[in-house]
């Protein structure tokens, strides 16, 4: 059976300890992060690709949205490619509820069959 040296435990404590609060400390939890409403949505143009190939389907995002509710950042996390810019644009434009907090929103882009 192995036993850590006490000289060895000095040397790694502070690495670990520091790994722990570096990564916790200036973050929003989730939980918050989830309860704020959204309160302005614009529908996305449909491109003209996807109209010719009667293209459909959702576009899953994750919106960084400031503190007064503007949108910071879109990254696309699913959907089609061809829908995909689409998505991003139309949530650029977007506003949740003010908070204290950046916050990073989960939301979904539908894109339908248009005649």
């Amino acid at each position: 059976m192995a036993f850590i040296s006490r000289r060895s435990l000095w040397l790694v404590l502070p690495v670990l300890l520091f790994s722990f609060f570096s990564s916790s400390v200036g973050q929003v939890p989730q939980d918050s992060a989830s309860k704020r409403r959204l309160v302005e949505r614009s529908a996305p143009a449909y491109p003209a690709l996807a109209r010719s190939m009667a293209l459909t389907g959702t576009v899953r995002v994750e919106a960084v949205v400031s503190p007064d509710g503007s949108v910071k950042a879109v990254e696309v996390k699913g959907g089609h490619p061809v829908l995909a810019q689409a998505a991003v644009n139309a949530v650029l434009k977007w506003r949740w509820e003010p908070a204290a907090h950046e916050s990073h929103q989960l939301a979904e882009v539908k894109f339908d069959a248009v005649e």
